[in-house]
């Protein structure tokens, strides 16, 4: 079929008319009245319909000789013409990308051949000194001359701060592009054409590094501004004082520091850092921000503030941003520290000793916070609630920095600790609400606030299934009555638990409002129902809203650390919200601390999709052991402080011990995670076997394929797990919830084995489903066994299941007349 080609002009022609007369194969010109005609509606609508385009031809007279099928091919043409330039515009960065990452793949190979020449210059004179064997007097005077250090120059005037910021600069320009530092890999992020930059890690006996280099499309001066600003994207930033103020003869500026950052977990203390900061221009073009601390000098605060905080001391580190050919930067991060591991458990200290956990705190914090912006400015990130990024970020930064101050509990902040009643493992404080709510003059507004908060060892549990498991189960831990105490507290219409009964009804929905690159942060609103239990009070608002920050659980990210930190909110989701963070923070404990010493070259090699996933959990490097942090604020009055103590502390127990048993139960050992129960409990075996002699007593039949009496208990209960027919049993109390399924009985409800325990057993009937079990219950009861109907029951996702029968009988205990639950079997099930 032969195409119809068209060219059009944006100059005018000669005489300004058009032949009336063309054939279907001759170009078509266009002057430019019409071209910008037909742009206009192009503008409106690319895809006009053949109504729109005959409309177009009756309203605009200068296209009334053009054919409605050349109109057709023209926006055919401008579609493809637009659809070209976006190929071009996004294979133009692609190719920037390239360039810049193959530059950066060159000097890197550049450095690896220094620092192999350098390694082949000590080996050789090792050897020599070896072979030489030198005697004592040449063995001292080696150390002598290893040891010897320059002492530090005078940081007491302008001269020798200069020095000091001349040598800085030196250092970490070694650092950023040379050898002064044994670089290797950091593991699961390898360079490439598909990557997003370079990321290695170093360690050297307390002191740890870490280093990337990425291309970002932001201009050198934005990302230098952005950096500085380390409170923005450093969320264990407390604070950061500028002393002074030093310009230089080149242009640069010498800046003293002292910087707070908090501490991770209740069981450690914060670090404080006193440094000086240069920021300068190198004769390529190049920006330069480094840093060091400054020590031996005595100086520094030592406020009372001061005394909460260990010294820790910064190597020369900073950013190195490159101008790039055709816009966008090249950055090079560098952090290197010395965080004093001798003042922190010895169970802690992997914290402090691991480069990973230093590169993923603080170094690729630093580059996808760049990155987030530079997506930000063109447009490529979508928020909710037509709500500006900046906005969003801030309430980010809001709940994270609440959620520090509590766990931190910071003198100077106005916490003091709360007398304990004899337990250690829960820290009660009180500290001031700030910028209280006032909603009217003659209500005075809540301004104390109670934290409670503990931080707990677990085994076998990696950070990001806990946390995920925490958001999407919120009934195995949360209490519903407490959430409506803290929001009506809040509100200024305080109501203390147990004055007013309120229940959940196991309902929560989320909506997004945004989330970082690569998912590796989100930010939504969750809505939880419930309603209360007094008539007199149902007219009252039965729904609370939650603000809710998640990290660290998307299964893509090479991530140690996983929170989920959430405050409640008015459903109008101000900007002025006063938040009170609570949440869980899980830290993963590296086995080993100089585990990435040397660089894993199996891990550049591609594995089987099968033996991946089947080794993930055991060959993960945050598998063995974690540290979680609880906390959780209340507001109170002061005559209700005695109770709000007691009923917080016992809430963090109770959500202390639910954890625990998630924990247990989705640790890869545990059988109630994966598509199969593994080692199997008792109380699983014989439930079983109950199962399967209780249905044979009522129906004279088999449950299952296999015989149970002569079969082993393991081989009945993997039947029964493996059965086609969706099986549930159903406890016998004054409010019948499930206590155990199996897999096909998850798969109709999308729950699971912990969250079942939640489910009442009308929930997931219809009305007639619920008409015909009323209707058998006495003849159930009776006789032991009924056949139910067919009908449609509703899993806990809101999905509708239809079943052809559900049979339901007795399960009795080691006697007939020990009745232990009902049974349902639901036959030949079907999601609608």
């Amino acid at each position: 079929m032969a195409m119809v080609a068209q060219q059009h002009r944006e100059g005018s022609g000669s005489d300004g008319s058009i032949d009336k007369h063309l054939d279907a194969g001759k170009y078509v010109r266009y002057t430019a009245e019409q071209v910008e005609a037909l742009e206009r509606v192009y503008a409106e609508c690319p895809k006009p319909s053949s109504q729109r385009r005959q409309q177009l031809i009756r309203e605009c007279p200068i296209l009334a000789n053009i054919e409605p099928k050349q109109i057709k091919v023209w926006f055919q043409n401008r579609r493809c013409r637009e659809k070209q330039r976006k190929e071009s515009i996004r294979l133009q960065g692609v190719n920037r990308k390239l360039t810049a990452m193959n530059k950066l793949l060159m000097e890197e190979n550049d450095r690896l051949q220094k620092q192999v020449s350098q390694l082949v210059c000590e080996n050789g004179f090792m050897r020599q000194q070896l072979h030489t064997a030198p005697g004592p007097s040449g063995d001292a005077s080696s150390e002598s001359a290893i040891t010897t250090q320059h002492p530090l120059q005078d940081s007491s005037n302008p001269a020798g701060l200069l020095s000091i910021a001349e040598g800085t600069l030196a250092d970490f320009l070694a650092k950023a592009t040379g050898t002064a530092v044994d670089w290797v890999q950091m593991p699961g992020m390898k360079p490439g054409p598909g990557s997003d930059g370079i990321f290695a890690i170093s360690q050297s006996c307390n002191r740890v590094a870490a280093r990337v280099c990425s291309l970002i499309s932001l201009e050198p001066t934005k990302i230098v501004e952005i950096l500085k600003d380390r409170i923005s994207w450093y969320r264990d930033c407390r604070s950061i004082e500028i002393f002074t103020m030093l310009p230089t003869g080149n242009g640069g500026m010498i800046e003293l520091l002292y910087i707070q950052t908090y501490a991770p977990t209740t069981l450690v203390p914060a670090r404080d850092f006193w440094t000086l900061r240069y920021t300068t221009t190198l004769d390529n073009g190049s920006l330069v921000v480094c840093e060091r601390s400054l020590s031996g000098t005595g100086a520094g605060p030592k406020g009372a503030s001061a005394l909460q905080f260990v010294r820790g001391e910064m190597l020369p580190s900073g950013y190195l941003i490159r101008p790039c050919e055709g816009g966008g930067s090249i950055i090079h991060i560098v952090d290197h520290f010395n965080l004093e591991p001798w003042s922190v458990p010895e169970v802690l200290r992997p914290l402090y000793e691991s480069p990973t956990f230093l590169a993923q705190k603080t170094t690729l914090a630093a580059l996808n916070y760049v990155r987030q912006l530079a997506q930000e400015t063109t447009g490529e990130v979508v928020y909710g609630l037509g709500r500006q990024p900046s906005v969003l970020r801030t309430y980010s930064q809001r709940l994270s920095r609440g959620f520090n101050e509590a766990v931190n509990g910071f003198n100077d902040d106005g916490w003091s600790i709360l007398k304990c009643d004899g337990n250690e493992d829960i820290v009660v404080s009180i500290g001031t609400l700030r910028n209280p709510p006032i909603i009217s003059s003659s209500i005075s507004p809540i301004g104390s606030v109670l934290c409670a908060k503990a931080s707990m060892l677990l085994q076998n549990v990696q950070p990001s299934m806990l946390v995920h498991f925490l958001r999407e189960h919120r009934s195995e831990w949360a209490d519903f009555t407490v959430d409506a105490y803290i929001a009506s507290a809040l509100k200024n219409s305080f109501m203390y638990p147990g004055m007013r009964s309120t229940r959940f009804t196991g309902t929560h929905t989320s909506m997004p409002l945004g989330h970082t690159i690569e998912h590796e942060e989100m930010l939504e609103i969750v809505r939880l129902e419930g309603h209360f239990l007094c008539h007199e009070d149902k007219f009252l608002s039965k729904d609370i809203h939650l603000l809710q920050m998640c990290n660290g659980i998307d299964d893509n990210a090479v991530r140690a650390c996983a929170e989920l930190v959430y405050a409640p909110i008015d459903e109008m989701f101000p900007d002025y919200a006063v938040l009170l963070p609570c949440g869980f923070r899980v830290i993963a404990l590296d086995p080993k601390p100089d585990s990435h010493k040397t660089l894993d070259l199996t891990s550049n090699f591609e594995v089987a999709p099968a033996a991946s996933s089947s080794s993930k959990s055991s060959s993960s490097p945050y598998g063995s052991r974690s540290i979680l942090i609880i906390a959780f604020q209340f507001p109170f009055e002061s005559s209700l402080l005695e109770n709000v103590a007691t009923m917080a502390r016992q809430y963090v127990r109770n959500v202390m011990s639910s954890v625990q048993r998630v924990a247990m139960a989705i640790s890869p050992a545990s059988p109630a995670i994966g598509s199969k129960l593994g080692s199997a409990s008792p109380e699983a075996l014989t439930l079983a076997r109950w199962l399967c002699r209780s249905y044979s007593y009522h129906t004279g039949a088999e449950l299952l394929r296999i015989d149970p009496v002569n079969s082993g208990d393991d081989l009945v209960l993997k039947e029964l797990w493996q059965q086609q027919n969706a099986i549930l049993c159903c406890s016998l109390k004054a409010v019948p919830v499930f206590t155990f399924a199996n897999q096909s009985g998850l798969d109709m409800l999308e729950t699971t084995l912990l969250a079942l325990q939640d489910i009442m057993m009308d929930k997931i009937f219809d009305d007639s489903g619920r008409r015909a079990l009323f209707s058998e219950f006495s003849k159930i009861m009776q006789h032991g066994f009924a056949n139910l109907p067919g009908g449609i029951c509703t899993s806990m996702m809101g999905q509708n299941a239809t079943y052809e029968r559900a049979e339901v009988w007795k399960v009795f205990a080691e006697e007939e007349n020990d009745v232990h639950c009902l049974a349902f079997s639901f036959v030949n099930w079907c999601f609608v």
